[in-house]
């Protein structure tokens, strides 16, 4: 009888025991079986020396985690404590337990590649802000770098014509790259695209690169129907060779800075400005708007014809009427004009 009471209490004490080692397993396992908070799909990004301290801050911030101390007591339990996460971008879920929140963050299981678009961009702050915006360079750091005297003469340019070497695409680079890596893969592109043929068309045209940039933002800001910029493009190289003012309204919008300028005015075109068109012959000394590549091509393979005037038809197609002498251009310029006013376009 003292012998089963001795094995009864041995089983109680090694009860006691498994479940004194295996309660807060079962209790960390629970915890982890729990959804994330957030309420749709989250980028979180980690930067580079990020510590686990940091990382809970940020969790919280996003509104990921409610509780850090629990958090931290279930990270500890899986290992994560202690160490320097994995720099990437993390792609959650509403449905993500903290478990595969955890596993993801402990094995670096965070975009090492990442996408960067270029497009529509006016400024080179607007191109900072565009292309830093997948990566872990900062748009400030970036913008100062492009802003460097020494940066836009190791590349061939100045501080207006910087902008044209900056094709707009689409790109796949890393994460963690440098500013310096990011600036010096732009150039490679920019390399690339300018291939031995496009260098002998704009060679032909009598060209620069950049100032096929430039031609090319002013073609894209007349005119968005693609299969209307060649035509436009060989209006303005017509002027270029007779010496003749551009007269592009857009550069007058880009020089005064305000883009909801629907209706451009004489009182418009007496604004001071590199850019004014209306008072400086030749292309103005950098681009207006960043052209797509296709706009970039259609300047490059303009159409040849012996138009020197076009106007917006009047109606809401986006296409223009050309004309070869200034009386027809006045007669279409008119036309568009009453447009204007029926539709009380100021």
């Amino acid at each position: 009888m003292r012998k089963i009471r001795i094995i009864f209490y041995l089983l109680i004490l090694v009860m006691l025991g498994a479940g004194y080692y295996f309660y807060p397993k079962i209790e960390q396992y629970m915890y982890g079986m729990k959804t994330i908070g957030i309420e749709k799909q989250l980028d979180f990004y980690v930067s580079t020396g990020t510590n686990f301290d940091v990382l809970v801050d940020s969790l919280v911030a996003n509104k990921v985690i409610d509780s850090p101390e629990k958090f931290k007591k279930y990270a500890q339990f899986r290992n994560l404590k202690n160490r320097t996460v994995e720099p990437g971008k993390y792609e959650f879920f509403p449905k993500n337990t903290l478990h595969e929140l955890v596993n993801a963050l402990r094995k670096g299981n965070g975009e090492k590649e990442v996408r960067i678009t270029l497009n529509n961009t006016r400024t080179l702050e607007d191109i900072a802000n565009k292309i830093t915006e997948n990566v872990e360079v900062s748009s400030f750091d970036f913008l100062m770098l492009l802003n460097q005297k020494e940066t836009q003469e190791k590349y061939g340019f100045d501080s207006e014509t910087i902008r044209t070497l900056f094709i707009p695409n689409t790109y796949n680079v890393w994460w963690d790259i440098s500013k310096e890596e990011l600036l010096n893969r732009m150039a490679k592109e920019y390399k690339k695209f300018w291939n031995a043929s496009r260098k002998s068309k704009a060679q032909e045209i009598s060209l620069t690169q950049s100032q096929i940039s430039t031609l090319a933002s002013i073609v894209y800001s007349e005119t968005k129907k693609a299969d209307e910029a060649p035509k436009v493009a060989g209006v303005y190289i017509n002027r270029l060779k007779k010496g003749m003012l551009l007269q592009a309204d857009p550069t007058l919008v880009y020089a005064l800075g305000d883009f909801s300028i629907r209706r451009v005015l004489n009182k418009h075109k007496l604004i001071e400005s590199p850019y004014n068109t209306y008072k400086n012959t030749g292309l103005p000394p950098g681009p207006i708007i960043t052209p797509p590549i296709s706009y970039l091509d259609a300047v490059l393979n303009y159409k040849r014809h012996d138009y020197i005037f076009f106007c917006a038809k009047p109606d809401y197609s986006g296409y223009h009427a050309f004309a070869k002498t200034n009386a027809q251009h006045n007669v279409n310029a008119r036309k568009y004009y009453a447009f204007l006013n029926k539709e009380g376009i100021r």
